[in-house]
Formats: C-alpha cells, sequence, structure tokens
C-alpha cells in the first residue's frame, strides 16, 4: 500500500484539499502502476519549518511503497508530487524534498507492520 505523507508551513484554510489529494493518489497510483485503490494521502499544513534558513512557503514529503521505487520512478514522483504543490500551495519545486522508503528494500519492522496492519482490514 504506497503511502505518500507531506507536511508543509503552509496554512490550509480555505485551500481545496481535496484536489490536492484526488490529484496526489491518482499521480502515485499511475506513476507506481497500482491500483488507487491501495493509495493513500496524508497533508497536514501551518507545521513550522524551515528550510534555507527561511520559513518561506516549504513541505517535506515521505512515501512509502511495498516495491516498485527506482531512481527513474523516484524521479517522476518527485516532479509529479512538486508541480501539485507548486501550482496548490505556491510551494515552490526547490523548496520540495521528498524521501522515498521501499519496505522491500529496506525493511523497516515498524513500516512493515503498519502496512501490515492496514492491510489485513
Amino acid at each position: 500500500m504506497p503511502c505518500l505523507n507531506v507536511s508543509t508551513n503552509v496554512n490550509l484554510d480555505g485551500i481545496d484539499t481535496s484536489s490536492i489529494l484526488s490529484e496526489a493518489s491518482k499521480t502515485v497510483a499511475n506513476i507506481l502502476g497500482k491500483p488507487e485503490a491501495y493509495v493513500m494521502i496524508v497533508v497536514k499544513g501551518s507545521v513550522p519549518m524551515s528550510f534555507g534558513g527561511t520559513q518561506q512557503p516549504t513541505a517535506y514529503g515521505e512515501l512509502v511503497s511495498i516495491g516498485g521505487l527506482n531512481p527513474d520512478t523516484n524521479k517522476k514522483l518527485s516532479a509529479a508530487i512538486a508541480a501539485i504543490l507548486e501550482s496548490k500551495l505556491s510551494v515552490p519545486k526547490s523548496r520540495f524534498f521528498l524521501k522515498f522508503y521501499d519496505t522491500k528494500a529496506h525493511q523497516s519492522q515498524e513500516n512493515a507492520q503498519c502496512l501490515h496492519a492496514l492491510h489485513q482490514h
């Protein structure tokens, strides 16, 4: 189950978060080639953050997937999610960082158990 977790210092009041969620969900599913029914997107706003010494709009994301990640796919995902955040939240692409966790290649017990527990329900 791919899960994209994004935190930003942008205040989400008055922002159409449903369009961010739906676009991000479709994008992750398409690029990873996984059914959208298994994709989870979490967006948290108003998180105290700085990047490069300033508190201008910025965002940090983590994408957890069981397989499907490789350098080429990661570049595509990073660019596509950055484009969504730039258009919807005015976060410049240069102020967005996305970290990838492949739970097959990097067996983190916590991630594997969390994903396994979510998959059971």
